[in-house]
């Protein structure tokens, strides 16, 4: 047989100030805890996003490049060593240059145009080349 035995906790009877709670270290602990799990779930968010705007802008970019390798190959535009320009996709500026070079083996150039393009304040760069017979310029 068992026996239960009540202790009063206080005088009003039927009030029981026995509650489930959390004690002041298991707060302080969770609070700790959130301080550090936190900050580190903001930075991997930050990340991923900034991961995410630079494949995004990478692929205008590759596009912006061939765009302008495709035009002046086709119009001849190929003369000077250097060129330059921008152009704007949406809201973004994307800057371009094209280095035109005596390829080593045959009579071709290596054509190379470079577009450089901003994500959260730092620049980053696409580079798209190809080789052009010398004897169609």
């Amino acid at each position: 047989m068992k026996f239960r035995t009540r202790t009063p906790h206080c005088k009003t009877p039927g009030v029981n100030f026995r509650r489930a709670g959390f004690t002041l270290a298991e707060v302080l602990a969770a609070l700790a805890f959130m301080a550090i799990v936190i900050p580190v779930a903001v930075q991997g968010l930050r990340i991923a996003n900034l991961a995410g705007q630079v494949g995004q802008r990478k692929a205008v970019a590759v596009r912006v490049a061939e765009r302008v390798l495709n035009e002046l190959v086709v119009s001849g535009q190929l003369q000077g060593a250097a060129q330059n320009g921008t152009l704007r996709q949406g809201s973004q500026e994307y800057r371009w240059s094209l280095r035109s070079e005596q390829w080593r083996e045959d009579a071709m150039r290596l054509v190379t145009v470079q577009v450089v393009f901003p994500v959260q304040g730092q620049d980053y760069d696409v580079h798209l080349s190809t080789l052009v017979d010398n004897s169609s310029r």
